[in-house]
């Protein structure tokens, strides 16, 4: 067929899909998130209305949640190409329920017409095509798509936009059509994967090494290697968990200034691709977690359950969320005191769970004070306010100060007695603990702190010189 043959008038219809086209994502993804996120039961209703056909799955979704078009990752070269078309009829054309596409075609205002699936039909691929061609007849419109699935479009469209396809797919698609446009896909690679999974967030599971230091084990060479393998089914179980929170996190994530770049909130890795990460990840750090031991696998599978309720509900709830952050931190010193088969000290849990809590509020406030600085004044998917933000540095404050006193108290009981031959040593560690508190709470009030403080202990200069000193601080009262 000679492509060449067609006349191209500009009164030619241009009709453009959705997902993964003009959208860096997948609204039957997105909606569903959405709906999983409100309430994890409706996982049981999945199947059944799958099997009436996946328009009914789509129409039984939409009817059900809301998606705000405003906060969705578009492809803004396309966006940009549809405004700088000359007059033309625009159609958006797609699979997604009737109800997203029409809202979404509102928000973007480039488009004169929208077909889209109801509850019956699912309007892709030969179905997309003929209702394309009963509209504007046969090569009477151009199409731009992605997938392999569009090739039944173009087989009858006029000419072909190849966007986010691709260079096998402009192929196909040139051998059947007149390709006009192709704009490769922009997908994130390895490095876009090591930042969805937050391997930096690795750090915070370097708290499972402290039974092991605190016990003065770190010689013992299979408790050493206990630790690590904890520390490693910790690190890919949390990057599981990392990925589960992303994905029903993502309307609130769209709202925070630092959080909508992340790769699923901003379209640059698939969400599909997530869905299918998470429980993978989770799994293997289960594996990894039974072979250290029946009792650390008990540890890591409260961990996944309180992380779980943390995603889906209590994230939400004001107060609770960093109790459960503190719990959340706590347990991996937990888990780390099973896996080499350690007794947990009163001392180390009061310890944690005061310093923790503290952590924990000073990641609220840093994202509060982000929030008053970009001009709002709440959090989105927080049950926080900007006006909380004076309440909440004084609470956190005050839990760090009680951390302090807590070791100070450990300092002259009869189990740092046990332990170290010159415990007094150990009351040069108070004012040093003081100090980074204190510095750590006015690095977040100037905004210059990071969005994990246990992350910011561990890569800031400072902190890093403090660890240090402290730790030869311990060395010598032992």
């Amino acid at each position: 067929m000679e492509h060449g043959d067609h006349p191209r008038p500009e009164s030619v219809a241009l009709c453009v899909d959705l997902d993964g086209t003009l959208l860096k994502s997948d609204v039957l993804y997105e909606s569903l998130l959405v709906l999983l996120s409100a309430n994890p039961l409706y996982l049981i209703l999945l199947p059944l209305w799958l099997f009436k056909g996946k328009a009914a799955l789509k129409h039984e979704i939409a009817s059900r949640v809301e998606l705000d078009p405003a906060t969705l990752p578009y492809d803004e070269r396309l966006v940009a190409l549809l405004k700088e078309t000359p007059v033309r009829p625009r159609v958006l054309c797609t699979a997604t329920n009737a109800k997203f596409a029409h809202s979404i075609a509102e928000h973007l205002g480039v488009f004169d017409q929208v077909l889209a699936s109801d509850d019956r039909l699912n309007l892709s691929g030969a179905r997309k095509a003929s209702a394309l061609v009963d509209r504007f007849g046969e090569r009477g419109f151009d199409y731009a798509g992605n997938e392999t699935v569009d090739l039944d479009v173009w087989s009858r469209a006029r000419g072909a936009w190849v966007i986010n396809g691709s260079s096998s797919l402009a192929q196909s698609a040139s051998e059947v059509t007149q390709v006009d446009r192709h704009l490769p896909a922009a997908r994130g690679g390895l490095k876009t994967w090591i930042k969805a999974i937050r391997i930096h967030q690795w750090l915070k599971n370097l708290l499972v090494f402290v039974p092991l230091l605190a016990s003065h084990r770190f010689l013992d060479v299979g408790a050493l290697t206990s630790s690590v393998v904890a520390f490693l089914a910790f690190g890919v179980c949390a990057s599981g968990v990392y990925l589960l929170n992303d994905l029903l996190d993502l309307p609130s994530d769209r709202h925070h200034p630092r959080k909508r770049l992340r790769p699923f909130a901003a379209g640059t890795l698939p969400l599909l691709h997530g869905l299918l990460a998470a429980p993978a990840l989770t799994l293997a750090g289960f594996l990894l977690a039974w072979l250290v031991g029946p009792l650390f696998a008990l540890v890591l599978a409260g961990y996944y359950l309180m992380t779980l309720g943390y995603s889906l509900r209590l994230k939400r709830v004001v107060m609770v969320d960093v109790v459960m952050l503190a719990g959340l931190y706590t347990i991996r010193i937990i888990g780390g005191a099973a896996a080499i088969h350690s007794g947990l000290s009163f001392w180390l849990l009061a310890f944690s769970m005061f310093i923790f809590l503290s952590l924990a509020m000073l990641k609220r406030y840093t994202e509060l004070a982000a929030m008053l600085a970009s001009g709002r004044d709440k959090a989105s998917g927080r049950g926080y306010e900007v006006d909380d933000l004076p309440l909440i540095q004084s609470l956190g404050a005050a839990s760090g100060y009680c951390a302090v006193l807590v070791f100070s108290l450990y300092i002259n009981s009869p189990e740092s007695l046990e332990l170290y031959r010159h415990p007094q040593v150990l009351w040069l560690i108070c004012p040093m603990l003081l100090y980074w508190i204190s510095r750590a709470w006015i690095k977040s009030h100037r905004g210059l702190m990071n969005d994990d403080p246990v992350v910011f202990a561990v890569t800031d200069r400072v902190s890093q010189i403090l660890i240090v000193l402290c730790g030869l601080l311990v060395l010598g009262a032992i």
